[in-house]
């Protein structure tokens, strides 16, 4: 038998989310993670959800350790959860994570919500840095939501990403519809399929008459391929996206350098 000095590591494992760490899909997903190495999580203090990937820039940042997770080792920041990935990273571990795992987001993150998602953010974030990365999200707002299919097929995805790796700079987002594992029809790997949110404002006024707005709206498609995330999730597969941070238009640049400016 091989000496301890001598054992392999075993993975190191960050955890990061946008609903708090006190949500319930973290609480999953560090579940999920356990069987596959060790683990860090740095979630926000608060919800964080439609932070995009901002930053802090005009306040400090706080970080404080949590007991959250019983023998885990925890923090939660101040900031977003982009902020969260950069201070473990620089801050806190002392080597790099071999995957960063976001989620498991309440809600899905399917087509374009992956902008303004904090959860794929933070996976977007982690590819940034080389680091390979999964956005996990289940179609379901309910407080009390059902996450044993996530925890199954979050254990099944990052297995596979750390016996196989990624491609540097892209990460996976992957959206979980609602319900039991036998109710699945298994996984899709899909495109980021062709949506908007057709934007409305609910005005309303506050006691003293001045007026303040809640945005509304509904998510709209005309995309009908049978190769996209939205359709997988209606079908009930779980959709897997390979996403990447860089956003040329490559095709169009041959384009532009015949214009005249």
């Amino acid at each position: 038998m091989c000496s301890e000095k001598f054992m392999p590591k075993r993975p190191l494992i960050l955890i990061t989310n946008d609903d708090s760490i006190a949500a319930k899909g973290i609480a999953s997903l560090v579940e999920a993670m356990k069987p596959l190495g060790d683990i860090l999580v740095v979630a926000p203090d608060k919800p964080q959800s439609g932070m995009g990937h901002a930053i802090t820039i005009h306040s400090p940042l706080r970080l404080y350790a949590s007991n959250q997770f019983s023998g885990i080792d925890s923090y939660t920041c101040s900031g977003t959860p982009v902020d969260c990935v950069k201070l473990a990273i620089y801050e806190i571990l002392k080597r790099r994570p071999d995957l960063l795992v976001s989620g498991i987001n309440h809600g899905t993150n399917a087509s374009t919500n992956v902008l303004y998602s904090g959860t794929m953010s933070a996976a977007v974030e982690g590819a940034i840095e080389s680091i390979p990365s999964i956005g996990f999200s289940l179609q379901s707002h309910d407080a009390d939501a059902d996450f044993d299919a996530s925890v199954h097929f979050a254990t099944k995805i990052a297995r596979s990403v750390l016996k196989n790796k990624l491609q540097a700079g892209v990460c996976l987002n992957v959206n979980i519809p609602k319900g039991k594992i036998s109710d699945l029809a298994g996984m899709k790997i899909c495109r980021q399929g062709r949506a908007f949110w057709e934007d409305s404002f609910d005005k309303r006024k506050d006691p003293s008459g001045a007026d303040y707005y809640w945005l509304t709206g509904k998510f709209e498609t005309s995309d009908k391929g049978e190769d996209t995330d939205m359709w997988a999730l209606e079908n009930n597969y779980v959709s897997v996206v390979p996403t990447q941070f860089d956003m040329t238009a490559h095709h169009l640049i041959s384009q532009l350098n015949e214009w005249e400016f």
